[in-house]
């Protein structure tokens, strides 16, 4: 089993074994949430703060327009931010960029710290930096690399999961407060069909991944 192999395997793992995944969904959250921040700068919006809670839930607030082309993005890019940055991670890894990619995440770590507005936002932040840090810093290149794979393409298998959480959600639960519920608010289709797009999109990339590193041939 190759690097590449063992990487998809260990990613697998904390994706589908339950009191793993209880614990590991923390850190799609923080990513999830990271992506509202980002679209969010990068339309426009000014950010006001982000909380991620013990329940794995979040919150990113923004200010701006409450409606159009720039809440509708800020609103999609939740779910689609953890297949988008495994993607990203996995062709940076691929092409021998593993360097380009940690350090691109502990930048963003770095600039949520002074966004969080809460304790438990503020920790898992803070585990999150300090564990990217001592890979730079003090982990050998071949652990670096299986790390960032891992780490990647546990994102990528995440990521549909978490769309179909949100399904099951939606279903179990009245309240309308979710992305979907948002953005069918702002636009004329309905959240199921923000639902079947997130999860389409978070396939679609984990699809192009698979295709692209050859884990299959």
């Amino acid at each position: 089993m190759d690097t590449q192999q063992a990487a998809v395997a260990t990613a697998a793992a904390l994706v589908v074994i339950p009191f793993v995944w209880s614990t590991t969904r923390h850190v799609v959250t923080l990513v999830h949430e990271a992506g509202h921040a980002v679209v969010a700068v990068l339309t426009g919006r000014r950010l006001n703060g982000i909380r991620l809670h013990s329940d794995t839930s979040g919150l990113t607030v923004s200010s701006g327009k409450p409606r159009g082309a720039g809440m509708i993005a800020t609103a999609a890019a939740g779910y689609l931010a953890p297949a988008a940055l495994g993607l990203g991670s996995v062709l940076l890894v691929d092409a021998g960029h593993t360097a380009w990619a940690l350090y691109a995440g502990l930048a963003t770590l770095a600039v949520m710290l002074l966004y969080i507005r809460n304790w438990f936002g503020l920790v898992v932040v803070g585990i999150s930096g300090a564990a990217v840090g001592l890979l730079i810093w003090q982990a050998p290149e071949r652990v670096q690399n299986f790390a960032a794979l891992t780490f990647a393409w546990f994102l990528l298998v995440a990521a549909p999961r978490t769309t179909v959480d949100l399904w099951a959600h939606r279903r179990r639960v009245r309240t309308r407060t979710t992305d979907a519920d948002v953005l069918a608010r702002l636009t004329f289709l309905p959240a199921p069909v923000w639902n079947a797009a997130f999860l389409l999109l978070t396939l679609a990339a984990l699809a192009g991944a698979v295709r692209m590193t050859g884990l299959l041939t």
